[in-house]
């Protein structure tokens, strides 16, 4: 993860890691990279919940995806962790805080 320059990253970041599974899914990671099938066994949940959760964290920039091709031929997805560090606190909060867009609701 690149570091958190404004207000709208740390809410990405914060809104990606506000999940349990996405939590699991960054300690599994954090061992060692993993397929998206082997993923998914492990938290016992279905491909595409799972990938909903990696799109979130890899839009954060906490994964990263890649394709690679078995012995056999098979295309794989594999999943890895990019090491981060956020340090929260209510000096790096309220410098941030003057960065963040809020967009006006329809009513």
């Amino acid at each position: 993860m690149k570091s958190i320059n404004n207000g709208d990253q740390l809410l990405l970041v914060l809104e990606a890691l506000s999940n349990p599974y996405r939590l699991k899914i960054i300690a599994i990671l954090q061992k060692e990279r993993k397929y998206v099938s082997l993923l998914a066994r492990e938290l016992g949940i279905s491909r595409p919940l799972l990938y909903l959760h990696l799109q979130k964290l890899e839009n954060a920039e906490i994964v990263k995806g890649h394709h690679e091709i078995s012995k056999d031929g098979k295309a794989m997805k594999y999943y890895e962790l990019i090491p981060f560090h956020v340090p929260l606190s209510e000096k790096f909060i309220t410098d941030l805080a003057k960065t963040v867009s809020i967009k006006k609701r329809k009513e």
